[in-house]
């Protein structure tokens, strides 16, 4: 995790005590349990004499319970509340969560949808089945932007200028690691020009096969993503493009359509279209829809290189 950067560190409106007292708080990862100083310290970057005195702050607010035996911290009913209430005004959970369900029973995938963290995705939304006991995520989970699918379908949804700034802050992250990272990204833009959707076989984890599709409310809200992955040997990158890709991306524009009060396209539709061949253009509905990401996503190939490094 980095440290507030200067630029916004002297931004007046910028109260860098409570930005630096959330980055405590962000420390605590899934699974994580208990934390001390030193290892939140570790996580911040920040000197550990400020961790002690944020701390404190927080155990005196209620948001971390000391547990002395240890000499560490732990999340609190009250942190967790922020968490849960942001999770019940994301509607495209609750509303996706049919959808979601009725493509990991068709395809024996997982499937989630999540947003951005800074240099990850998180998952808000998470449909498992018994078949997909090799993906252990749920709701909270991280997967890397650079290498997911998911992360890679978030990475090409967003416009140049936000693009640019992402590539520059996961440059700085990555430090000597990033062009291979960039490479791949490269490389997930022409799949998602052609296709429509990202998908990443081993790219973030060796045993991995998984599609993505972002999704942009009418709203101004998002981007977001979805995900349908499971073991690399179930789900290679021949049935990764075409079925298991075409079939989330029919889910994502059935959701974008529900979102905005249209009839979503039936399973029998999207079962047709399946069967005459699985390619996008015979999934998405109408050759527009498909100009319209081809548009999209044509362009922002050429930035990626503008805004990286020389290799």
């Amino acid at each position: 995790m980095k440290r507030t950067g200067k630029k916004t560190a002297t931004d007046r409106n910028f109260v860098v005590a409570l930005s630096r007292g959330l980055d405590v708080l962000r420390a605590f990862h899934p699974n994580d349990g208990l934390l001390g100083n030193q290892e939140i310290a570790a996580r911040t970057n920040l000197p550990k004499p400020t961790v002690s005195r944020l701390t404190y702050t927080l155990t005196k607010l209620g948001y971390l319970a000391p547990v002395p035996r240890f000499e560490k911290y732990q999340l609190t009913p009250a942190a967790m509340s922020l968490g849960y209430a942001a999770l019940a005004n994301l509607g495209v959970r609750h509303l996706s969560e049919p959808f979601r369900e009725d493509l990991m029973r068709a395809t024996g995938g997982a499937v989630a949808v999540g947003g951005r963290d800074r240099h990850s995705m998180i998952y808000f939304g998470q449909s498992r089945g018994s078949e997909t006991v090799g993906v252990q995520l749920d709701v909270g989970s991280r997967v890397p932007i650079a290498t997911s699918a998911m992360g890679r379908a978030y990475f090409w949804a967003l416009d140049d200028t936000d693009r640019a700034e992402l590539s520059r802050l996961l440059r700085e992250h990555y430090g000597s690691r990033w062009p291979k990272m960039r490479d791949g990204l490269e490389r997930s833009g022409e799949t998602v020009a052609k296709h429509g959707f990202a998908i990443s076989v081993g790219d973030w984890h060796d045993d991995i096969g998984a599609a993505g599709v972002a999704l942009r409310l009418n709203d101004g809200t998002g981007p977001y993503a979805f995900n349908c992955g499971a073991p690399a040997f179930r789900f290679t990158e021949e049935r990764l493009i075409n079925d298991i890709g075409p079939r989330l991306l029919a889910m994502v524009r059935n959701i974008e359509a529900a979102l905005g009060g249209l009839m979503p396209h039936s399973k029998k539709d999207v079962s047709k279209k399946l069967k005459s061949g699985g390619k996008l253009a015979r999934v998405a509905e109408g050759s527009d829809s498909l100009c319209h990401h081809r548009e999209r996503f044509a362009s922002p190939l050429r930035s990626l290189n503008d805004v990286s490094e020389t290799r």
